[in-house]
């Protein structure tokens, strides 16, 4: 085994175990730091200079990958670096002050109020309909990364407050406001769950075979759906956090409570949804939300 693999498999033990980053995230980091290694070649690690991670991140761009993917290699090597500074005795980190080149500014796709209502209005009552109904209202009500919707615990769902508490990014634990539409939809699938999750599995959404979903079934799910009721976009689990947050922010222009309810760590991440015009109709949730307005 040569130095850099042996010391990336123990920086991925240090995400797991001392900083308790989720394995989707460890993966990530991991993948990152093999791309390293790779470029780095036959070169030593404390022998690289930062002019050789310019010449890195120049060439990774030149094969196509954005800013963002390349800010976030650069986080992840400038981590291991720490890591190998703290636990390996390294007096160099080669990637501290490097910024990756700009990417074009993307707006997030939203669905339209009216298109995000006909997503909602899924016909039948068998036990799948009536689940996924429930969580799409869940991700558009409450602005739900997919990870956490698949992993909400059945005691995450507080109908009588009306509010989910969801586990984010970095383990952060938030609580979010549930509308009244999300709120029914979810009371009418609980029966339905009854009868077909195992003994022991206490995930709110669970499969036909009893089991908690996963990510690429909820998309499976979501755009099959958007397809049979006419939606043309491309509609996948965070179009509807998107339109969540383009929808809550057209009305109250609350940047700082999207920013909670989302759970951004960085007011900069929601200030992507500035864009849009702000009629400033309401100033809390249940009047801002389309779905959470009273008749």
């Amino acid at each position: 085994m040569s130095d850099g693999t042996a010391y990336l498999q123990g920086f991925l033990i240090h995400l797991a175990s001392e900083r308790r980053l989720s394995p989707l995230t460890c993966t990530s980091y991991g993948r990152d730091v093999a791309e390293l290694l790779r470029l780095a070649g036959d070169v030593p690690l404390d022998r690289l200079q930062a002019l050789q991670i310019r010449r890195f991140v120049a060439q990774l761009h030149g094969r196509g990958l954005g800013g963002k993917t390349l800010a976030r290699m650069l986080s992840a090597w400038r981590g291991f670096y720490a890591y190998l500074a703290r636990d390996h005795g390294f007096t160099l980190n080669p990637c501290v002050g490097l910024r990756a080149p700009k990417s074009a500014k993307v707006l997030p796709h939203a669905l339209s109020p009216d298109e995000a209502v006909r997503l909602m209005d899924i016909p039948g009552n068998d036990p799948l309909a009536l689940r996924d109904q429930a969580m799409f209202e869940l991700l558009y009500s409450s602005g739900l990364r997919l990870s956490e919707l698949t992993g909400l615990p059945l005691t995450g769902l507080d109908p009588v407050a009306g509010i989910v508490r969801v586990t984010g990014k970095g383990g952060k634990t938030r609580e979010v406001p549930v509308g009244r539409h999300a709120l029914a939809a979810v009371q009418n699938w609980l029966p339905a769950r009854d009868s077909l999750v195992r003994p022991g599995e206490n995930v709110l959404f669970v499969g036909k075979n009893g089991t908690r979903l996963t990510p690429r079934a909820v998309q499976y799910r979501i755009k099959q759906w958007a397809l049979r009721l006419g939606i043309s976009a491309n509609v996948h689990p965070h179009v509807l956090r998107h339109s969540f947050a383009s929808h809550v922010l057209q009305s109250s222009g609350d940047l700082r409570a999207v920013q909670e309810m989302l759970g951004h760590a960085n007011i900069s991440t929601t200030q992507v949804y500035t864009h849009l015009d702000f009629q400033h109709l309401a100033k809390v949730y249940d009047a801002a939300h389309p779905r959470a307005r009273k008749k």
